[in-house]
């Protein structure tokens, strides 16, 4: 497990678009060997949140750290310890699948390369397709070989949206038991971003529901059970989710 007290830290995070705020003084705290549930409607600044606590878009205001390095003062260092895998796999159309793994490996200036491919080809179940190009593979196999291009350098911090696009129920279970591996035996922290909301339930340590840019609460599920009134006896996440992103902030 790592010794970090804190993995992903978000501070006052705001995104702009031509004056549209899309996120609005976001919090958020993930620590070592925990996942951390991101719901919300559609629009709700999601995406835009990951995308700019991973480094792909810049924040308007606000602060990311990842793993002690600061987004803004040492990108490099904070990007080296980070994945981002987007719901749509961007895949190169005339690298294999083991060559997109080994231009990874490269990049990150990884020894053991190849012995990490065998094994992330072997989680996925890639192995017989590692010389397939992408043109050959399903929508399931590609968002795989994107997972595993995010996990190949093991990653302290790990954001995914909508990880199981185009999966089928075995591709699922794996991804599911994958998520929970990296945060358990690694000590990972992960963000998970899904409208799949069994997922978040079954795998998420903490939740935290946004609508229109902000949070709107955040905790286990029993402490956010805890802080409602009016639920059905023993509510899952589904009951929650449409209570609070109906009525919004006020009733939360």
């Amino acid at each position: 497990m790592n010794e970090l007290e804190c993995i992903i830290e978000a501070r006052g995070l705001s995104k702009s678009y031509d004056g549209h705020l899309a996120v609005d003084g976001l919090d958020l705290v993930v620590r070592p060997g925990r996942v951390l549930g991101l719901v919300g409607p559609n629009g709700a600044g999601k995406t835009t949140s990951m995308r700019c606590m991973a480094g792909i878009i810049p924040a308007s205001r606000g602060s990311v750290r990842i793993a002690g390095a600061d987004l803004v003062a040492d990108p490099l260092g904070a990007k080296r310890l980070l994945a981002f895998v987007p719901d749509t796999p961007h895949l190169f159309d005339y690298l294999t699948v083991e060559e997109h793994l080994r231009f990874m490996g490269r990049i990150h200036q990884i020894a053991d390369v190849e012995e990490r491919i065998d094994r992330l080809l072997e989680e996925f179940e890639l192995g017989e397709r590692r010389r397939h190009l992408p043109g050959a593979l399903s929508r399931g196999m590609k968002q795989k070989v994107a997972i595993c291009i995010g996990f190949l350098h093991r990653p302290l911090a790990i954001f995914l949206d909508e990880p199981l696009t185009g999966l089928d129920p075995a591709g699922i279970r794996r991804m599911r038991e994958a998520i929970a591996r990296r945060a358990r035996d690694q000590g990972a922290a992960v963000v998970v971003s899904s409208h799949q909301l069994e997922l978040v339930e079954a795998i998420c340590d903490e939740i935290l529901i946004m609508k229109a840019g902000r949070r709107v609460v955040q905790g286990s599920l029993d402490e956010i059970r805890a802080q409602l009134d009016g639920l059905p006896e023993n509510p899952r996440l589904e009951d929650i989710f449409f209570r609070l992103t109906e009525i919004g902030e006020e009733g939360a």
